[in-house]
């Protein structure tokens, strides 16, 4: 009773923590993120025969952090100019949504266009406009902290294997562990770089469906789609109710959201039940209800963030939980199968 005592007060007070330290958490974990993008660019670039000849580790790592900024700073633009368009014609979408709300009261003979038009005419566009320059503020100093802990792990990563070996002088204790962060390296590193390629497929995929659609501020949406998809189960479904809807207000019509929705729902189909199933392989070890219970506590716990990240950290958590007989029993019921790789 005493050690499940503990286990309650040992959980709650980590949970505890994971929320209090949460600006200076996320931020980190993100660094660690872009740390693993940032290497498998790294690992790309040293196949270019010059590179791999001349160019020192220094020269590498700039590379390929320039990249990511670069991409980072586009995408941050091209959002913001999206943006910037939906507000600018949020008059036409407010017309095409009046005219929708219109046509449901011809047809179900209810009332809803009082509502409605009071709603809209109290839309504050100001407090729009004054929110997104703080998200972005907001962003951009979070974007520098990211890249500074990047930094950081960047430098350690030469010497960390050096201080593991001192820490635990053990040759047998050394290499367990050693063992042990390979492996957590490993399926990480190949979730995020795998997950990223699907997302930005999934992304693509659907911005170029959505240009033919004419469907404004596609890149927006399609951008969505590939954030989104990273979320288990629900990402993919939201990703693609957010476009099928604002069609709706954009064309003020029910026949571009009914495409929209089916053609968005099979590529998200598609790619996620077909083609992510053999991409991924097995690189996960997780059983479907643990998903989706992992996405509703770590959402609980980070917000959007945390759904976000929510399988990467309970993989990492179940392979450290199967190198110990004390949580051993918990990792065989988190997994998919209860089997796990020798290290």
């Amino acid at each position: 009773m005493k050690k499940l005592a503990y286990a309650v007060i040992g959980i709650g007070g980590v949970i505890a923590l994971l929320i209090l330290a949460e600006s200076i958490l996320i931020p980190f974990v993100y660094g660690v993120v872009v740390w693993f993008l940032a290497s498998f660019i790294k690992s790309q670039i040293q196949k270019i025969p010059f590179l791999k000849k001349k160019g020192s580790n220094w020269i590498i790592n700039s590379i390929a952090f320039l990249f990511i900024l670069i991409v980072l700073i586009l995408i941050s633009s091209l959002i913001n100019s999206n943006i910037t368009y939906l507000l600018k014609n949020s008059k036409v979408y407010a017309a095409n949504f009046q005219k929708i709300i219109q046509d449901l009261n011809s047809v179900f003979q209810i009332d809803l266009s009082t509502q409605i038009t009071s709603t809209i005419e109290s839309f504050d566009y100001m407090g729009i406009l004054g929110s997104l320059a703080n998200n972005l503020s907001g962003t951009l100093g979070d974007v520098i902290m990211i890249a500074l802990y990047a930094v950081f792990i960047f430098s350690e990563e030469s010497v960390i294997s050096d201080k593991i070996k001192k820490v635990f002088k053990n040759p047998e204790e050394y290499v367990r562990v050693s063992a042990i962060l390979k492996k957590m390296n490993d399926a990480t590193s190949d979730y995020i770089r795998l997950k990223t390629q699907v997302s930005l497929l999934t992304g693509g995929v659907g911005y170029i469906f959505l240009l033919i659609m004419g469907v404004d501020v596609a890149f927006f949406w399609a951008f969505l789609i590939f954030a989104l998809n990273y979320i288990p189960t629900i990402g993919s479904l939201t990703a693609t109710l957010f476009p099928a809807i604002f069609s709706l207000v954009q064309f003020g019509e029910p026949k571009p959201f009914i495409i929209i929705l089916v053609g968005l729902g099979i590529v998200q189909w598609f790619i996620g039940n077909v083609l992510e199933p053999k991409i991924m392989g097995r690189t996960l070890n997780l059983s479907p209800l643990v998903t989706i219970l992992a996405l509703i506590v770590w959402g609980a716990i980070w917000g959007i963030t945390g759904m976000l990240l929510s399988v990467p950290i309970t993989v990492v958590m179940v392979i450290v939980f199967s190198q110990f007989e004390s949580t051993r029993s918990v990792a065989i019921l988190l997994s998919e199968n209860g089997e796990f790789d020798e290290l």
